[in-house]
């Protein structure tokens, strides 16, 4: 089961306490204070694991406690510390103060291990407190209370680049071609029920990471379909990929995404994104070029031709990596996809192509390459 939110608690251990104690031996008269310190409570720490991909494991369970200290002995023996915690975590997890929704860790890099809480202070043993006044003190300090937290994990995946788009448009076909993921492929909608990573493979040192969430339908912002609830693991994503189907009207289809999302996250909706129209197997060629074309006229776009790819239908593709031209008054609050491609699964028609450009976007978009 895919889990990617939950609250739990969390304790640090309490610190032990002081021990009161008099040294008490054979031929040694009057012997002093001897009471050792209690040991400090157990911390609670998080930590990142590549081997989990879900919050599953929270599932059911949701305490978690570090060990309390133990009291301190005579003979000026300390006692012992209690056990720290550890709480395995996936990359990509948010930690959030559940009372005022405040983010307070962003675990996002493998391998990292943070204290979340410090455990409690052993107290000091009446060895401390003799002094010349008071040569056998009975006191001791009680160790000091852990700490306790009631927190929500949010899981967020990171990846390059996702995707966008409405029930059964090609999304997950599209992952299972490109990439190493192998989501379930079938011909009714809502097949994707939980997000899905797939790495690219470009060359033998080039990657990046795809991801496909559930397909969002208009209504998706107040709560229709399952996309709204997973466009969080998009948020992360470096750039954005509007996946449209080409037996549907265009405009209506990418007007609607955009819409759902601005209404979802502002800072969602303003990312930079590529537009690909899918399933153009279905189409003859002639239909194909009369609907791009259109669809690159709706969205004002120069149909440019970047002779850097050898792209089949290479005359209506438009490949821009920079602003259209439309006079500067009218580009306020316009945005302009990096290009718009129609390809085929099926045919695997520019499919190679898609993934060398995805990654010059990717690397144009993080300012390690330019044009």
């Amino acid at each position: 089961m895919f889990i990617d939110k939950v609250d739990i608690f969390v304790y640090s251990g309490k610190g032990g306490a002081g021990a009161v104690s008099f040294r008490r031996e054979k031929f040694i008269a009057q012997g002093g204070p001897d009471g050792g310190d209690g040991g400090d409570g157990g911390d609670v720490y998080f930590q990142v694991s590549a081997n989990c991909d879900t919050l599953s494991r929270f599932r059911g369970k949701k305490h978690y406690k570090a060990q309390d200290g133990m009291q301190g002995k005579s003979k000026n023996m300390k006692g012992k510390s209690g056990k720290d915690i550890t709480i395995i975590v996936p990359p990509g997890t948010q930690i959030i103060d559940y009372e005022s929704q405040t983010l307070v860790l962003d675990l996002k890099n493998i391998g990292d291990k943070v204290l979340f809480l410090k455990g409690g202070k052993g107290g000091l043993g009446n060895t401390h407190f003799k002094n010349s006044t008071n040569q056998a003190p009975t006191y001791a300090q009680k160790g000091t209370k852990g700490k306790e937290a009631h927190i929500l994990l949010e899981l967020k995946l990171i990846a390059d680049v996702g995707l966008v788009g409405f029930p059964n448009v090609g999304k997950s076909t599209l992952v299972s071609t490109i990439s190493n993921a192998t989501p379930e492929v079938a011909d009714y909608a809502f097949t994707t029920l939980i997000p899905s990573l797939g790495v690219v493979n470009i060359d033998e040192y080039r990657s990046f990471v795809m991801a496909d969430i559930p397909g969002i339908i208009k209504g998706a912002s107040i709560g229709k379909g399952l996309g709204l609830e997973f466009l969080r693991h998009i948020e992360r994503t470096n750039i954005l990929l509007y996946v449209l189907d080409i037996a549907f009207p265009l405009q209506e289809q990418f007007c609607t995404l955009q819409n759902e999302l601005k209404l979802f996250s502002e800072q969602l909706f303003k990312k930079p994104y590529a537009i690909i129209i899918s399933r153009t197997d279905i189409v003859d060629a002639e239909q194909l070029k009369y609907l791009c074309l259109e669809f690159i006229d709706f969205l004002k776009l120069k149909d440019n031709t970047c002779k850097k790819y050898p792209i089949q239908h290479m005359h209506y593709i438009s490949s821009l990596f920079m602003p259209a031209t439309v006079p500067l008054s009218e580009q306020k609050d316009i945005q302009y996809p990096a290009f718009v491609i129609p390809i085929s699964s099926h045919t695997h028609d520019n499919i190679n192509i898609l993934k060398f450009i995805l990654k010059d976007f990717l690397e144009y978009n993080s300012g390690t390459n330019r044009y």
